[in-house]
């Protein structure tokens, strides 16, 4: 009797899963894409977080407080090759973006898809207002997505061939992905609950599979000691998310987010590969994951967890989706997906950030700004590092010799410490997110240039608090580049080796 097993490589292995690549097409949209991507580069300046990798890179570590050690690492990296080279550091962004554009065609031949499903998925792909435009800067969500889609690739194309070595690899590449950020176990938990209930339940059964989660903890052994030591900053960092998610809806308006993030052809075929999966019996193998995105959404919206958490697996649904609309014999398919294609690009083009600065207006408040944050968190750096380095040299000579600069915010004292030779400053501080982490005031630092956060606060860690300074970048974000206080602050009412320990702080 032929076993499950066999039907299911059988069924794989049917000729049309062999279709031929749609390289020239799929190269085109890649390349229209880099194109794109590539003249947005230079555009405004480094996002906050950019910032942030930039300083971590230079304090490279096994674990950080907020993320793994992958992205400060290739930010060091591209600082070495290009110091302060803007376009330097979002290379690595583009190239990735573009790879995923590849495998999400590739998906689509893993199904069984034409050169015509290929085409479409890479479109829709290319055509997301997230999932392309995330390219153009360094982002944990740039890197962890392209690795998702990597992972589904190699999944998917095992459950067509059994090849256990996918597995391996699929293992070494989730292993990479923990050192971007921990949201990975939740797309093999979703596979494991849908592989459970649709099958092939043969995954679960695989020793490739186990080694392969052995490969997964031992890589991530020395970020899990780094976390353990320093009471797992990482996981109590879901609870600062949640309430930042919380100043923009929430729960209410996670999933609208993340049908948008999709773009217009894109959730078009993302709610036809979940249909085609769940119905189409020629995508059965691979049923489970159509389970995949609604498993998710309720994962994260059960978390109140970002809407880009789960665009990771939008390719190989997408794909799903292309592949069935392409097969099907409707005549109106072809009227739907012209304007579908084009509305896409249209909305993709006015995704990216092409606008002049003279065109954007400012905002006034941080709920305003959080809605384009992509936008906002670019701004004000040279405001910033000007306005505290006339503060400074505004100190008496004797109060400069032991002054320290601490910023509110880590977005604020990274854009200080990656220029703070070029400024003349001193040491930089934070007791915010992982920068906190970076270093202790030393206690001779009696006098303490304070850039940012509510002098009733600073009262109760100083004696004297005085306004000395200003920042005010007119498309600043509101409470970092923009309506900002620089205080000069004496005589700290505790030492710093004792005090920093408790105003440590993740939000």
């Amino acid at each position: 009797m032929t076993s499950v097993v066999e039907a299911d490589v059988r069924e794989g292995d049917r000729p049309e899963a062999r279709q031929p690549y749609a390289l020239v097409g799929v190269t085109a949209i890649a390349l229209v894409s880099a194109i794109a991507l590539l003249a947005t580069l230079g555009r405004y300046g480094f996002f906050g977080d950019e910032l942030y990798f930039v300083s971590a890179g230079r304090r490279l570590a096994v674990g950080y407080a907020d993320q793994g050690p992958l992205l400060p690492a290739i930010a060091r990296l591209m600082d070495l090759l290009a110091p302060g080279s803007l376009i330097a550091l979002r290379i690595p962004a583009v190239l990735v973006t573009i790879a995923a554009i590849f495998l999400s065609a590739q998906i689509a031949r893993e199904f069984g898809g034409s050169r015509a499903a290929q085409l479409l998925t890479a479109t829709a792909y290319a055509t997301s207002p997230f999932l392309l435009v995330q390219g153009s800067q360094l982002a944990t969500n740039t890197i962890d997505t392209a690795l998702w889609v990597l992972i589904s690739w190699l999944l998917i194309r095992w459950v067509r061939t059994r090849q256990d070595g996918l597995l391996v690899w699929a293992a070494v590449v989730t292993a990479i992905d923990m050192q971007v950020k921990w949201l990975i176990p939740f797309f093999w938990v979703a596979v494991a609950i849908g592989v459970s209930i649709y099958g092939p339940r043969e995954l679960l059964r695989r020793p490739a599979l186990w080694l392969g989660g052995a490969i997964v903890v031992v890589a991530t052994v020395p970020s899990l000691v780094w976390q353990a030591g320093h009471d797992w900053p990482q996981l109590r960092l879901g609870a600062v998310v949640a309430a930042e998610q919380s100043v923009i809806g929430g729960r209410y308006t996670w999933l609208p987010i993340a049908v948008v993030a999709a773009g217009v052809l894109g959730a078009v075929l993302l709610f036809a590969g979940v249909w085609a999966l769940f119905r189409w019996e020629s995508l059965r193998p691979y049923r489970f994951l159509g389970l995949m995105p609604i498993l998710l959404a309720v994962a994260f919206m059960i978390t109140n967890g970002r809407p880009y958490y789960a665009v990771g697996c939008y390719a190989a649904v997408m794909a799903a989706g292309a592949v069935r609309w392409t097969q099907s014999t409707a005549r109106w398919r072809p009227f739907v997906a012209v304007p579908l294609v084009a509305i896409s690009i249209v909305v993709v083009v006015f995704s990216l950030p092409l606008k002049s600065e003279s065109t954007i207006d400012p905002v006034d408040s941080q709920a305003q700004a959080g809605l384009q944050i992509s936008v906002y968190g670019k701004f004000g750096w040279p405001e910033l590092r000007g306005a505290t380095a006339e503060a400074y040299r505004g100190l008496p000579e004797s109060a400069r010799e032991k002054a320290v600069v601490i910023v509110d915010s880590y977005w604020q004292a990274s854009a200080l410490d990656v220029d703070r030779e070029r400024y003349g400053l001193p040491a930089i501080y934070s007791p915010n997110r992982g920068f906190g982490y970076f270093g202790t005031p030393p206690d001779a630092a009696t006098t303490v240039l304070w850039v940012g956060g509510d002098e009733g606060d600073l009262h109760s860690i100083f004696e004297t608090v005085t306004p000395i300074g200003r920042v005010d970048a007119r498309l600043g974000y509101p409470g970092v580049t923009r309506d900002v206080t620089i205080w000069r602050c004496e005589q700290p009412r505790r030492m710093w080796s004792q005090a920093w320990p408790d105003m440590l702080r993740l939000d």
